[in-house]
C-alpha cells in the first residue's frame, strides 16, 4: 500500500475482539479446523452413500452431480478460492497497520462490491441455464431427457454460487481473527440438508435430485445466516456499501484478477474430467463423483485445513517482513502435508474397492459400478499428495500478493493435463472402455505439474528454506509408511470377499483394517523417532 491508501493507526478504543491475538499453536488451529471439518467430511460420506442409495450411478445422478458441480465451480472462484487469497492479506494489511474503523469501513465497501457482483452472475445463471447446461454438460446434448433435467437443476441451484460465496467472505474475516472452528463447521449444514432432503421429501418430487437440488439452496441461506452473530461478536458484521473507488476494494480487485486462473487450476481440471466424461456414456459422471468425494475427504480435512490456518499468519509474517519465520511456516505445513497425505493416498489406493464397497454398494449401486469407481479412485489417489501440497504452497505466493506467478504455473498445468488427455484416454477408452480412469490419472499428473513449479518458485525467489532435517525426515516417513502398507496388505490377502459379505461385516471389518493400518503407522513414526512436539509451531 502507498502512503496516500495506510488506514489511521490503531485507536486506544480498538474493540478487545479487533486487537491481535496471542501467537497460537499451528498444530491446535489445525488441529481444530480438520476436526471441524472432519465432522462435515464424514456427514459429507453419509451423504454420498445416501445419494448412492436413491440416484445410483445412472442418469438423474450424472445430471445432479454436474449441476451441483457448475455453482461449486464459480464458488470456489469467487469465495474459496481467488477473492479469499485476494481478500485476506489486504484484510490482514489493514488490520497490521490500521485502526478497526478503517478495517471496518473494508469489510463494507467489500460487502458491497463483491454483493452486487455475485448477484448480477447469479441473475445471467438462472437466464443462461441453458448455455451453462450445454457447456458443463456437452455430451447430453443429444438425450433430450437427461439435458432437461439438467437445466432444471441448474436453474435450482445457481442461486447457490451467491449464497455461499458470501458465507465464505464471512468465514475469511473470521480465520483472518483466528476464528477458524465457525467457517469450518457451516459445510455440515449443506450435508444435513441434503440427507434430510433426500430421507425425508425426496417421494413428493418427481425425481430426487429436484428434492437435493432445492436442499442445496435452502443450505446455502442456512450457512450464511449462521455466521453474522460470529462477525458481530468482532464489530464487523458487514453493511454493504457500493463504492468501486475505495483503495483497498481497486486492491483487492487487482489480485483477484490473476487468481482468479492460478488458484482453481486443480478445479478447472476436475471439471474438465467431468465435461468430457458426459461423453463417455451413462455412469462416467457418477463413477468420478464417488471416487473425487473419497479423494476429497483427506483433502478437505487436512490440506484446505493447513492452507486455511497458515493463509492469515503468512499474510500477517509477510506485513511485517518476517522473512525467516515465513519461511518456517511454509516448511511447517509442508511437513505436515507429508505426513498426512503418503500414507492416506497409498491407504485409498490399496483399500479402494473394500472402502467403496462398504460405504455405496447397496440400493441402486452395482457391483459393476463399485469397480468402475476404484479404477478411477485409484487413479485420483495417486495425485493426493500433490493436491494437498498446492493448498499450503499457493498461499506462499498470494499472502505476499504474488497473484502471476501461480496464473504461470497453472497455464502450464492445464496445458500439460489438455497434452495428456488424448495420450492417455483415448487407448484406455478403446482397448477397455476406461476412459474415465485416464481422466482421473492425467488429472493427478497435472497436480504434480502445479506444485513442482509452485515449489520451484518458492525455492528460487528465496522465499522458502527447507530445513536441513528433511533427509532424515524422509527416511522416518518413509519406513512408517512401508509398515502400514505391510499391515494392510496382510489383511486384504486374508480377506478378499467384500462383495459377498453383509453390510454391517463390511463395516466391522473395514474398520478393524484401518485402525490396525492407522495404529501400525503412528506406532512406526514413534520407533523412528517421529514426536508430537515436532510439529508445534506458532502463528
Amino acid at each position: 500500500m502507498s502512503d496516500s491508501e495506510l488506514p489511521t493507526p490503531p485507536s486506544k478504543d480498538q474493540p478487545p475482539s479487533t486487537v491481535t491475538a496471542k501467537p497460537r499453536s499451528l498444530l491446535r488451529s489445525s488441529l481444530l479446523t480438520g476436526s471441524m471439518t472432519m465432522v462435515s467430511r464424514v456427514l459429507g460420506l453419509v451423504r454420498d452413500i445416501v445419494l448412492a442409495n436413491v440416484l445410483g450411478a445412472g442418469g438423474a445422478m450424472d445430471a445432479f452431480a454436474i449441476a451441483q458441480k457448475i455453482p461449486n465451480f464459480f464458488r470456489r472462484l469467487f469465495a474459496e478460492g481467488a477473492f479469499s487469497q485476494a481478500f485476506i492479506p489486504v484484510l490482514s494489511e489493514y488490520r497490521e497497520k490500521g485502526s478497526h474503523a478503517a478495517v471496518k469501513e473494508l469489510v463494507d465497501k467489500v460487502a458491497g462490491c463483491l454483493g452486487s457482483m455475485l448477484l448480477l452472475f447469479t441473475l445471467l445463471g438462472l437466464v443462461g441455464a441453458v448455455g451453462f447446461a450445454f457447456v458443463f454438460g456437452y455430451g447430453y446434448a443429444d438425450e433430450p431427457e437427461k439435458f432437461s433435467l439438467l437445466v432444471e437443476l441448474v436453474r435450482i441451484t445457481f442461486p447457490y454460487l451467491m449464497l455461499i460465496s458470501l458465507t465464505g467472505f464471512a468465514g475469511a474475516i473470521l480465520n483472518s481473527y483466528d476464528r477458524f472452528a465457525i467457517p469450518a463447521v457451516t459445510p455440515v449444514f449443506l450435508n444435513i440438508f441434503m440427507i434430510a432432503a433426500a430421507l425425508l421429501v425426496a417421494d413428493f418430487f418427481s425425481s430426487p435430485a429436484y428434492a437435493l437440488a432445492w436442499s442445496i439452496v435452502a443450505a446455502g441461506v442456512f450457512s450464511l445466516l449462521f455466521q453474522l452473530p460470529f462477525l458481530k461478536q468482532i464489530h464487523l458484521l458487514p453493511s454493504p456499501k457500493l463504492d468501486w473507488s475505495h483503495p483497498g476494494v481497486k486492491r483487492i480487485l487487482v489480485l483477484m484478477a490473476p487468481a482468479l486462473f492460478g488458484v482453481s487450476v486443480s478445479q478447472l481440471n476436475l471439471l474438465l474430467d467431468s465435461v468430457i466424461a458426459t461423453m463417455l456414456g451413462d455412469g462416467a459422471v457418477s463413477w468420478l463423483f464417488y471416487s473425487d468425494r473419497l479423494v476429497e475427504l483427506p483433502l478437505g480435512v487436512f490440506g484446505v485445513a493447513i492452507a486455511t490456518v497458515i493463509m492469515p499468519g503468512l499474510s500477517r509474517l509477510s506485513a511485517a517482513q518476517s522473512g525467516e519465520k515465513f519461511s518456517q511456516m511454509l516448511d511447517w505445513a509442508i511437513r505436515f502435508v507429508v505426513l498426512i497425505a503418503l500414507p492416506a493416498t497409498l491407504a485409498l489406493i490399496i483399500l479402494a474397492e473394500p472402502i467403496l464397497y462398504t460405504l455405496f454398494y447397496h440400493g441402486e449401486m452395482k457391483q459393476d459400478d463399485i469397480l468402475m469407481s476404484s479404477y478411477s479412485l485409484k487413479a485420483y489417489a495417486l495425485g493426493l499428495f500433490a493436491f494437498m501440497l498446492i493448498k499450503v504452497l499457493v498461499p506462499g505466493y498470494f499472502a505476499r500478493q504474488d497473484m502471476k506467478t501461480p496464473v504461470r504455473t497453472g497455464i502450464i498445468a492445464i496445458f500439460a493435463n489438455i497434452v495428456m488427455k488424448p495420450i492417455v484416454v483415448v487407448p484406455l477408452v478403446m482397448l477397455w472402455g476406461l476412459g474415465h480412469v485416464g481422466l482421473a490419472f492425467t488429472t493427478a499428473m497435472a497436480a504434480y505439474v502445479n506444485a513442482y513449479l509452485l515449489y520451484r518458485g518458492l525455492r528460487k525467489g528465496g522465499v522458502y528454506h527447507p530445513a536441513a532435517s528433511w533427509p532424515r525426515l524422509w527416511l522416518r516417513y518413509g519406513a512408517a509408511n512401508l509398515a502400514m502398507v505391510g499391515v494392510l496388505l496382510g489383511f486384504l490377502w486374508v480377506w478378499n470377499l467384500w462383495a459377498e459379505w453383509g453390510a454391517m461385516e463390511r463395516i466391522l471389518r473395514l474398520a478393524l483394517v484401518c485402525m490396525a493400518g492407522l495404529a501400525v503407522y503412528l506406532a512406526a513414526l514413534f520407533a523412528v523417532g517421529v514426536r508430537l512436539r515436532d510439529f508445534k509451531a506458532q502463528q
